[in-house]
């Protein structure tokens, strides 16, 4: 009669267990509570007993520094009558700017611009106006909310017979050092939020930090559809990515 081998059963090593779970809440992700605060894991080893985690801070700023553009064309193939007309509308728009009230100070006067389109490099061989001015005035103010309202008048001008080519308002926010600090902490303990619900799931202590790196500033427009450069409203994140040591 013939021997049949012993039946066995499967051996598992439960040493392997930690890595299942670390791996599934790695897939998974952790996000901290709160609106603008957020963490994640990003990375667990279990050999060598440390869980990376990044926790993220956002603010709402609005922007302190506004920087407004107009600048206003004239054609003619007689220059001094172009420039007679660049030099009426100059008058019109700082008679404008000081009706909008703005101090002599925050406007200045950009550099005058001539193309004479006859000459080699601009020649079509189009019959066109010959002399094109264009003129340009800047406007740099932290009245903010002014600058807003003079967007919304600037069809004055036009009225009045200004060629104008408008630009959207330029708005900065510069106090980014003011709010740098309590951003940083606030992304610090959203990490650190992050890594100790990770330890208590895992059910290993969390240790000391082993390192700890800061990602650069953004300052992006508060709503997705909006160009930064040229909102008013702002939000500014910061990200911050640390590893901790597991006991």
């Amino acid at each position: 009669m013939v021997k049949l081998p012993a039946r066995t059963t499967p051996v598992f090593d439960k040493s392997l267990l930690p890595a299942a779970v670390y791996g599934g809440l790695i897939a998974a992700g952790l996000i901290g509570a709160g609106a603008f605060i957020g963490s994640g894991v990003v990375n667990a080893q279990v050999g060598n007993r440390q869980v990376t985690v990044r926790g993220v801070a956002e603010r709402d700023v609005v922007a302190d520094l506004a920087v407004l553009t107009l600048s206003f064309k004239a054609a003619n193939d007689d220059l001094p009558t172009a420039q007679a007309q660049i030099d009426r509308d100059l008058g019109l728009v700082r008679a404008f700017l000081t009706r909008q009230g703005y101090p002599e100070a925050a406007v200045t006067i950009g550099r005058l611009q001539v193309v004479d389109t006859r000459a080699r490099e601009y020649s079509s061989g189009e019959n066109v106006v010959r002399y094109i001015l264009t003129q340009s005035v800047v406007v740099r103010t932290t009245d903010v909310q002014r600058v807003a309202t003079t967007e919304r008048s600037l069809n004055d001008l036009v009225r009045q017979g200004v060629q104008l080519d408008f630009a959207a308002p330029n708005y900065v926010f510069t106090k980014l050092n003011d709010v740098r600090p309590s951003m940083i902490a606030a992304a610090t303990a959203s990490a650190r939020s992050g890594a100790e619900q990770f330890a208590k799931d895992s059910g290993a202590p969390l240790g000391p930090i082993r390192q700890a790196t800061q990602g650069s500033f953004e300052i992006l427009a508060r709503e997705d559809i909006d160009d930064e450069s040229t909102s008013l409203n702002k939000r500014v994140r910061v990200v911050a990515t640390v590893t901790y040591q597991l006991r």
